[in-house]
């Protein structure tokens, strides 16, 4: 009997939005891989884990998770102790520990210049909310990206609240460490430091790690077929786990 072929979810980060995955969806889909992109809320860490947890139930069968920046929070939370997830994939992604949020972890290496970049704004049920000013949008989050495609991700960015970019990660047991995973990031990301990706994929013990040269932290708009690459890796490893115990 076959092995299932995984399902890709598709997880963004703040800043961005489900359209962003596009160009990746599209690699996939011309390959015959079923993948979905969540409309990640941005609202709280629990609660953004929460709906992914709810997205992977609709799947029917095994699921690749894939998070960018902020998503790789979310992935770490919602794919815990979740059976269905057999693989990770972190797209210039958070790989965080218990606790770690994203504002911590932006923070732990020198490089980023995102906070000069912000602006906040309050909203009704209490706190801030943060966008990526749209003159700042270009040079700051895509800056491999042409200028055209740039300006529409900004104006269609999804805002994130300072309370999700300071929670931390609250289960005792993040998924990298029982899922394999993999890596893959720009060294000329504005957004989260190289050097907190790389400790990142070193973290989680990367079964493979892709560091793309000039690439901004939209890498999956950028450079898609990079990002393509590493999610059939995961899924590739997945088969042969699954032809080896069918053995």
């Amino acid at each position: 009997m076959n092995a299932q072929n995984p399902t890709i979810v598709l997880v963004h980060g703040a800043f961005a939005e489900s359209a962003s995955w596009n160009g990746v969806i599209g690699q996939l889909h011309a390959r015959g891989v079923t993948a979905v992109a969540a409309a990640n809320p941005l609202r709280s860490l629990a609660g953004d884990a929460a709906y992914v947890r709810d997205v992977i139930a609709s799947v029917d069968g095994p699921v690749v998770l894939v998070g960018h920046s902020y998503g790789g929070l979310v992935i770490s939370e919602a794919a815990a102790q979740n059976p269905a997830v057999v693989g990770l994939v972190y797209v210039c992604a958070f790989v965080p520990e218990t606790g770690d949020s994203a504002f911590a972890l932006s923070a732990s290496e020198p490089g980023s210049t995102l906070g000069d970049a912000l602006a906040a704004y309050p909203v009704a049920t209490g706190g801030n909310e943060f966008v990526i000013r749209p003159d700042a949008f270009h040079q700051q989050f895509a800056a491999d990206v042409p200028a055209a495609t740039a300006a529409l991700m900004a104006a269609t960015q999804r805002p994130v609240t300072e309370a999700a970019l300071t929670d931390g990660l609250p289960t005792a047991s993040p998924a990298w460490k029982d899922i394999p995973s993999w890596h893959v990031f720009g060294d000329a990301d504005l957004n989260i430091p190289v050097a907190v990706h790389r400790a990142g994929a070193a973290r989680a013990q990367s079964r493979q790690t892709w560091e793309v040269a000039g690439a901004s932290h939209a890498i999956g708009v950028s450079r898609p077929e990079v990002v393509v690459e590493a999610i059939a890796a995961a899924g590739r490893t997945y088969l042969a786990s699954q032809a080896e115990s069918a053995a």
